[in-house]
């Protein structure tokens, strides 16, 4: 009997299975400091104490996404360890701020699962909720997988496709507690646009470029604790048509994140994801622009939230905005399309 855990296979999941995923992890000064070498994030609430501290925070919180992807990384090797490909997110909710010194675990509940007609693979949704150490849920969100089957012929018990709420409702966005930007620097935020700049329908190119290399996007994935074959092992990848190794999409989210500070500098806090699809696969090498459309506005109260789509390209910049046509195919070089909602300080 071996000891080891070859992972998951789609017939192995269970619709209503609760998964305790392995490893809690402390996020550390250290952790965030390797988030921004990796991505170059800028914002600043995220970035410095003294501004968090003016914003009402005791500290500088943990990035929004540093959080989701620890919280993801120990979901792998139950839930993707044998992935072909993470396919999207949905109803994503940032309930409670990370800090330094925070210990986080995560749970999967299995909420849907759909054999493809291959019978080679099915796809897993789940519900992944991460939680600090106090037991304070400070993150949930849906994603959806695809996983390959050990034996073709096994015969899955039930099957069904959870019916997903296309956006998080701006009256179900938690505000970080005391989170209050009346005095807010915008000259140390980096702009002067304010809540009240921005429109619904607003496209802003974010001009910048950044290409990820194969030791960067190893080293990131690495750090979250994601042991996704399909990110490591150039062995068994070089069976996949592009003989490459994928890089992990959370890489893509953050990278384009950093680059979204151009034009969206004050839009630092993420509050929830409504969600996100890897349209075509990245591979290191490639340089990554963005783009972002204002989908929506709320008021809530001393702080706005905007609900944004953010959208990332491969070795094309995004001056004229490249999109899906009008049957909803992407061109080939658009990576990503993600919607989200982030909190903004409003004009004093």
């Amino acid at each position: 009997m071996t000891k080891t855990n070859p992972g998951n296979y789609f017939e192995d999941f269970r619709l209503g299975q609760i998964i305790r995923h392995a490893t809690p992890r402390t996020i550390t000064e250290g952790d965030v400091a390797l988030y921004v070498a990796f991505t170059g994030s800028r914002f600043a609430v995220t970035s410095s104490d003294e501004m968090a501290r003016a914003a009402g925070l005791p500290k500088s919180p943990v990035d929004p996404m540093l959080v989701f992807h620890m919280v993801f990384g120990k979901s792998v090797p139950d839930i993707s360890l044998n992935a072909v490909a993470n396919l999207g997110y949905a109803d994503g909710r940032f309930l409670a701020p990370v800090y330094p010194g925070d210990t986080i675990t995560s749970t999967s509940e299995v909420i849907g699962l759909k054999e493809n007609s291959n019978k080679k693979t099915g796809v897993v949704y789940v519900r992944t909720v991460g939680a600090n150490q106090r037991g304070d849920i400070v993150l949930t969100y849906v994603r959806w997988v695809m996983v390959r089957k050990n034996d073709e012929a096994a015969v899955i018990a039930s099957e069904t496709v959870p019916g997903l709420s296309g956006a998080v409702a701006a009256k179900d966005l938690v505000l970080p507690a005391g989170l209050d930007f009346t005095s807010y620097d915008f000259t140390l935020g980096g702009s002067a646009h304010a809540f009240e700049d921005y429109a619904v329908g607003e496209k802003i190119d974010h001009i910048d470029g950044m290409a990820v290399e194969e030791a960067e996007h190893a080293m990131a994935t690495r750090l979250y604790q994601n042991t996704a074959k399909v990110h490591f092992n150039a062995f068994e990848r070089a069976r996949d048509p592009s003989g490459r190794r994928l890089v992990y999409g959370g890489v893509v989210i953050s990278t384009a994140r950093a680059l979204a500070f151009n034009g969206l500098e004050n839009a630092g806090l993420m509050l929830g994801i409504n969600g996100g699809r890897h349209v075509n696969p990245y591979f290191a090498g490639g340089t990554i622009f963005a783009w972002s459309e204002v989908l929506d506005k709320a008021d809530l109260g001393n702080v706005g939230a905007l609900r944004l789509r953010l959208v990332a390209t491969k070795d094309r910049p995004c001056a004229d905005f490249p999109d899906k046509d009008a049957e909803g195919k992407y061109p080939p070089e658009v990576i990503l399309d993600f919607d989200y909602w982030a909190a903004v300080p409003k004009r004093r």
